[in-house]
């Protein structure tokens, strides 16, 4: 009696061990494709792959031109840089800690907020804010724009964390749009928002430009125009809701922000037609001709 029972003790212990080192193993290896796929790349950059023509997704890859220009950051350097899509959001913040990504491309609008947190490469496009309508309800328009005050009163949408979606807040917090009963939502992605105008969600979107032109063309029954502030006296002209355009990297890696500055520089070059390799991948990644543009 004795005996069986000591044999069924020693079964069941042998077969915790056997769990035991079975779930080691396991970790061990989960280890080492951790640390190998860490090992694997240089550098990591991350990006929000929804802002066509700069990222999005084509056949579960993402393409583009801030893509373009990382893939010749990598040859320049001779490195493996790993691109990954995250909330837009984020971006700044992991750049700025550094641990988890290395530089950030995202069609990222240069701000002295961001400034502090990151460096910047030199700006590679200026863009204006757009206003995506139903043109069958469309705001008020002023020699083929909209100003701000068109916007009072109206529920607007447009990316958490876009240059328009700062423009928005300032301007419903401190604003023309002060005390307006303007709401501003914020969604996951531009195209987001042009599908809330379509389920009457909210009034209008705020995008930028080349993201409210590539949606347009997807979009046939929705319509464009560039959003401007009003000229502070009868003098002076409206002006549009501008913004530049910059590559944010990690206040640690130079070595990564002067790639990106030697390349942008290069890309940045007119040629005998006075239009710029950079000129040229936007109109790929926006399915135009130079003529068509």
């Amino acid at each position: 009696m004795v005996k069986k029972r000591s044999s069924k003790i020693l079964k069941f212990f042998a077969n915790w061990w056997a769990l035991i080192l079975l779930f080691i193993g396991f970790s061990v290896l989960n280890t080492i494709t951790l640390i190998q796929s860490i090992e694997s790349y240089d550098y990591t950059v991350e990006t929000n792959a929804f802002f066509a023509p700069f990222e999005y997704y084509d056949n579960r890859q993402i393409v583009g031109v801030d893509v373009e220009i990382i893939n010749r950051v990598a040859e320049k350097l001779d490195a493996n840089i790993d691109i990954k899509n995250v909330e837009f959001g984020m971006i700044i913040d992991n750049v700025a800690n550094g641990v988890i990504t290395d530089a950030g491309a995202a069609g990222i609008t240069i701000t002295p907020a961001r400034a502090e947190k990151v460096d910047f490469s030199i700006p590679y496009y200026t863009s204006v804010q757009y206003v995506i309508f139903d043109p069958n309800s469309p705001p008020e328009i002023k020699d083929n724009y909209i100003v701000w005050d068109a916007l009072k009163g109206k529920i607007i949408g447009t990316q958490t964390g876009s240059t328009g979606y700062l423009f928005a807040s300032d301007e419903i917090e401190e604003g023309i749009l002060k005390n307006s009963g303007t709401t501003l939502k914020g969604l996951d992605s531009h195209q987001l928002s042009a599908d809330a105008i379509k389920a009457h969600i909210i009034d209008y979107a705020i995008a930028d430009e080349l993201a409210a032109q590539f949606i347009i063309e997807k979009n046939p029954g929705l319509a464009t125009l560039p959003l401007y502030y009003t000229a502070e006296t009868p003098d002076e002209a409206d002006y549009p809701a501008e913004e530049s355009y910059a590559i944010a990297v990690n206040k640690q890696r130079p070595e990564l922000l002067e790639a990106f500055n030697e390349v942008l520089n290069g890309m940045l070059i007119p040629d005998e037609n006075g239009k710029t390799e950079m000129d040229k991948l936007i109109l790929k990644y926006m399915g135009l001709s130079e003529e068509e543009s």
